[in-house]
């Protein structure tokens, strides 16, 4: 099956210039710092969720998979659901305690919020 990279291109116009290459932008992802110098707050949320509590943390800087791979821990670690995009960790129910000393003996400055 050929490549259809044309796709990628619905938005440029028509160059003619011979030696015109298209070259697509690319995001790199920053790396993800150490846990010390990552500075997190843990606070409680009941916004949009129908009188739910959540606990979410924010803060967090670095790679989409370090997020999901911290939110999966600290769901194993409560014992709850929860989700991890777009910078932020959900953890279903009112675990800001808990959730605020397991990243803490991971090594990450993380505070208590409301």
């Amino acid at each position: 099956m050929a490549d259809n990279d044309w796709k990628k291109r619905l938005g440029v116009v028509y160059s003619t210039n011979p030696d015109f290459k298209y070259e697509e932008e690319r995001t790199e992802e920053a790396e993800t710092p150490v846990p010390s110098a990552q500075r997190l707050t843990v606070s409680i949320d009941r916004r949009n969720r129908g009188g739910k509590q959540v606990t979410l943390v924010t803060g967090f800087t670095g790679r989409e998979e370090d997020l999901e791979e911290l939110g999966r821990t600290l769901k194993i670690k409560c014992g709850v659901g929860g989700s991890a995009k777009d910078g932020e960790i959900t953890i279903q129910g009112d675990f800001r305690d808990k959730v605020t000393e397991l990243l803490v003996k991971m090594g990450y400055k993380a505070k208590r919020g409301n």
